[in-house]
C-alpha cells in the first residue's frame, strides 16, 4: 500500500513543480481558473473516477474529464491474478505504464512480449496495440500515464 501512496505523491509533486504555485484546493468551478493562473490542483480520493472491470479496475486521478488537467491523463490499473485487460491501442497519445506490485506479461504489436514486475516501466507509442496479463498470484498494480488529457482507447 505504501508504494501506491508514494507513487501518487511523486506524481502530485511533479504536477506541483511543473505548475509553479500550489492553489488551496479549489472548488470544482475554480479548477479551470486555477489552471489558467498556473496553480496546481489538489485532488483527493473522493474526486477520483473508479471504473470496475471483469479483469480488475481502473482508477482515474487526472484528466480533462476530471477537470484537473488539460494535458495528461493519469490513473491506476489493477489486474486480478490470471486475468488480462483487452488488447487495445491509443490513437491520440503515448502511454507510460509503471508496475508497482505484482507480475505481468505485457504483449505489444508484432508479437513482442515482456515480463514485468515491481519497478519496471514501459513506454508505449500512440497507435501501438498492447495489453497486460497478470501472471502472478497477487493483484498487479500499475500507474498509467498518457500524453493527452482526453485519452482515447480503441479495442482491437
Amino acid at each position: 500500500m505504501f508504494q501506491v501512496e508514494s507513487s501518487v505523491l511523486i506524481c502530485v509533486c511533479f504536477a506541483f513543480l511543473c505548475s509553479g504555485v500550489l492553489a488551496a484546493e479549489p472548488a470544482e468551478a475554480d479548477k479551470k481558473e486555477a489552471r489558467k493562473e498556473g496553480k496546481a490542483i489538489v485532488s483527493h480520493p473522493a474526486d477520483y473516477q473508479v471504473v470496475k472491470q471483469a479483469w480488475g479496475e481502473l482508477t482515474w486521478f487526472v484528466s480533462k474529464e476530471l477537470k484537473n488537467s488539460e494535458t495528461i491523463t493519469m490513473g491506476k490499473a489493477v489486474i486480478k491474478p490470471g486475468f488480462e485487460n483487452p488488447r487495445h491501442f491509443h490513437p491520440n497519445c503515448d502511454e507510460v505504464l509503471h508496475v508497482l506490485q505484482g507480475k505481468i506479461l505485457h504483449s505489444m504489436e508484432g508479437g513482442k512480449k515482456v515480463e514485468m514486475s515491481a519497478g519496471d516501466t514501459v513506454t508505449i507509442p500512440a497507435n501501438t496495440g498492447h495489453n497486460a496479463k497478470n501472471i502472478g498470484t497477487e493483484d498487479a498494480v500499475m500507474i498509467i500515464c498518457y500524453s493527452s488529457a482526453e485519452r482515447k482507447m480503441v479495442n482491437e
